[in-house]
């Protein structure tokens, strides 16, 4: 069984568009090249999920391309594919790329499937992606996600689980340094949002030492 630990930052589903496709919202893919993501992948699974709420098949695109994360943005800049999909903290070199080599362009996920997923799926949020966070991007992008979650198994000694949290927690200045997507973190937050596992007994001794629950 597995428990969380603590919720981390948002990974946001991110939808980038070729600077030529003409593309303002993301149902303007219908009938286009589109990456839905590797089979088995958590975005792939999370497009689906998005498709079934918009009563989209993946024949509905021109073409359902299954690269991988580390594959699409080259393909979006070589004209192979209209648009992707995908879910990652921001900043990222994943979308940094394409927007500085070939002015890609971010595209709003919202409308009534998404608010339908985000009231019905305890694990989905909303998000937005600042303006200007990247190159060619002017305006900010609206969209849902996950948050990023520390996860341990129910069979990992609660004093080790403990030991980990006071860790992180005692140097948490540090912590939020290790990588930008972590900035603006807070522990009070982090011990309640977007949590889709129990909490481990370990963390939730150290969570309730510091008055982060009652």
């Amino acid at each position: 069984d597995m428990r969380a630990v603590f919720s981390l930052h948002p990974e946001p589903f991110t939808v980038l568009a070729r600077k030529e496709a003409n593309v303002t919202k993301f149902e303007d893919f219908k009938g286009k090249r589109f990456n839905v993501g590797n089979p088995g992948s958590g975005t792939r699974s999370s497009m689906e999920e998005l498709l079934a709420a918009m009563n989209w098949k993946l024949g509905d695109f021109g073409l359902a391309s299954e690269l991988k994360a580390d594959e699409h943005g080259q393909a979006l800049c070589d004209g192979k594919i209209d648009g992707f999909f995908y879910g990652v903290g921001h900043p990222s070199a994943n979308i940094q790329d394409p927007t500085t080599s070939c002015g890609a362009k971010l595209v709003s996920l919202t409308g009534p499937a998404v608010d339908k997923l985000v009231k019905e799926k305890p694990y989905y949020a909303y998000a937005t992606i600042p303006a200007g966070l990247y190159p060619n991007n002017p305006q900010e992008a609206k969209t849902f996600g996950v948050l990023a979650t520390m996860v341990a198994s129910s069979k990992v000694p609660s004093d080790t689980v403990y030991a980990v949290v006071k860790a992180v927690f005692d140097n948490f200045d540090e912590f939020k340094k290790l990588h930008p997507a972590l900035a603006n973190l807070k522990p009070e937050a982090m011990v309640q949002d977007g949590l889709s596992a129990p909490l481990h007994e370990g963390a939730t001794r150290y969570y309730k030492e510091k008055g982060w629950l009652k």
